[in-house]
């Protein structure tokens, strides 16, 4: 027999309106918690950053997005839609294959209109502490500066997003340092760093996008970042743009920074590009569950903590990833999960397989880091997921374009604008075998 459960989800990103969706589908009572004013989560773009450019001052003002104002997707269309509702051009949009987030967020206001989730929708509305209380979820909201009165849920399922609360490298004399310090999270523009001398440190998407935009008025531009576990980095110094493999060793007090291998230049200014860390400060589960900055833990395929399943569940946790999917894949798990419609496992053989898959990753050699990255299990998990939910596998040429979007991003190879609709409809139809070196390298190869 079906069940109805009242859920609490918390946040209205992309998370938490594909959730929205897949519980009302199966017909349980949702209610969104948002603290911004509307929809998008980190899709809406805000000139504002954090009173603290590092954004490590807990008293600090907290702007959500981390979004700078040049960026574009760095994945084609075919992959930012959900399976069922694509994301299409508009006559009147952004057209490129590769959109800017503005298109992103008019793709998720035209989702969100198209089957009515404001109305499920408390807007300006802070989740402050959310806490099992005799079997049942109590969900303690803020909303203008005030605490509202509790309320209680069946389930609750976090949506928050994981690119808010940033991570740092340790660099030794960091604290003493004399120029400008900022980390992503509150890169917005590059006017204030012309004619500068800048380091970057990480090689992740947002380092390779604003080393590239800042090249183009900085004096020069340094990047440093570790190669990615069993793939060769094809990197090259051009113009004024330097990439190191070698880490920062120490910097000093007169704005030198020097690296491993003994070179050193004198800097301006660093831009920490280190991602960012898992963050639910509003959630007390007693233990159950361990948040170690890229790691959450103990979690069932990602997303349910075996002690606290089904009533506690965690979307889009994941990345490097094509994210929208599996996000849609998780949710439509979760919702069918609730309603009696897909069964766990018992605690114990979830614990088991958890065990496995961490046991899995150290022997290819992944730190715990990484789990959430997915690899190189993609196209496993994802149709893992669909099978849960009575679906057939996920097309291969998904898998094949997100692996031939990999391959360029760890070859460091913008094809944003080299790439168009006709590469990916010729992959789409099979012209392309997507070998990646993702593959490659979690064969040994």
């Amino acid at each position: 027999m079906d069940r109805s459960v009242k859920v609490a989800v918390i946040g209205a990103g992309v998370s938490g309106l594909s959730t929205a969706r897949e519980l009302q589908r199966e017909g349980h009572q949702v209610v969104v918690f948002e603290k911004n004013h509307r929809i998008g989560g980190i899709w809406v773009y805000d000139p504002k950053t954090d009173s603290d450019p590092l954004s490590i001052d807990p008293s600090r003002e907290i702007v959500h997005t981390s979004l700078y104002r040049s960026l574009r997707t760095n994945l084609p269309r075919p992959l930012m839609g959900f399976l069922d509702y694509p994301f299409s051009k508009e006559e009147t949009g952004d057209r490129r294959t590769y959109p800017g987030h503005e298109e992103v967020l008019r793709f998720l206001d035209k989702f969100a209109k198209e089957f009515g989730f404001h109305s499920l929708i408390r807007f300006n509305t802070e989740v402050v502490r959310v806490e099992q209380v005799n079997g049942e979820w109590v969900v303690e909201p803020k909303t203008r500066g005030s605490v509202s009165e509790r309320e209680t849920f069946e389930a609750v399922v976090v949506c928050t997003g994981h690119n808010t609360q940033p991570r740092f490298a340790k660099i030794p004399g960091i604290e003493k340092w004399p120029g400008f310090q900022m980390h992503s999270h509150n890169y917005r523009v590059p006017e204030p760093f012309r004619d500068q001398v800048v380091l970057i440190i990480g090689l992740g998407p947002s380092g390779v996008d604003i080393s590239r935009e800042l090249a183009k008025i900085a004096k020069e531009v340094h990047v440093v970042g570790k190669q990615f576990i069993g793939v060769d980095l094809m990197l090259e110094n051009h113009d004024n743009t330097f990439y190191y493999t070698n880490p920062v060793e120490h910097v000093q007090e007169d704005g030198s920074v020097t690296f491993a291998d003994g070179s050193s230049i004198h800097a301006d200014a660093i831009i920490h590009c280190t991602g960012y860390r898992y963050s639910f400060p509003f959630l007390e589960t007693h233990g159950a569950v361990s948040v170690e900055e890229r790691w959450v833990a103990p979690l069932y395929k990602h997303v349910f903590p075996p002690s606290l399943a089904p009533s506690l569940a965690f979307i889009g946790l994941n990345y490097l990833e094509a994210i929208f999917h599996v996000i849609e894949l998780q949710s439509k798990w979760v919702a069918k999960v609730l309603s009696g419609k897909a069964k766990l496992p018992t605690e114990e053989e979830m614990m088991i397989s958890i065990q496995n898959l961490n046991q899995l990753l150290e022997e290819k050699g992944f730190p715990k880091e990484y789990v959430h990255t997915l690899q190189p299990f993609q196209a496993d998990y994802k149709n893992w997921l669909a099978a849960q939910c009575g679906l057939p596998p996920v097309e291969e040429w998904r898998h094949d374009m997100l692996l031939e979007c990999m391959k360029n991003y760890f070859e460091m190879r913008d094809i944003r604008d080299l790439w168009d609709d006709h590469y990916w409809d010729a992959i789409i139809h099979g012209a392309s075998n997507g070998k990646s070196i993702i593959h490659e390298a979690s064969n040994g190869k």
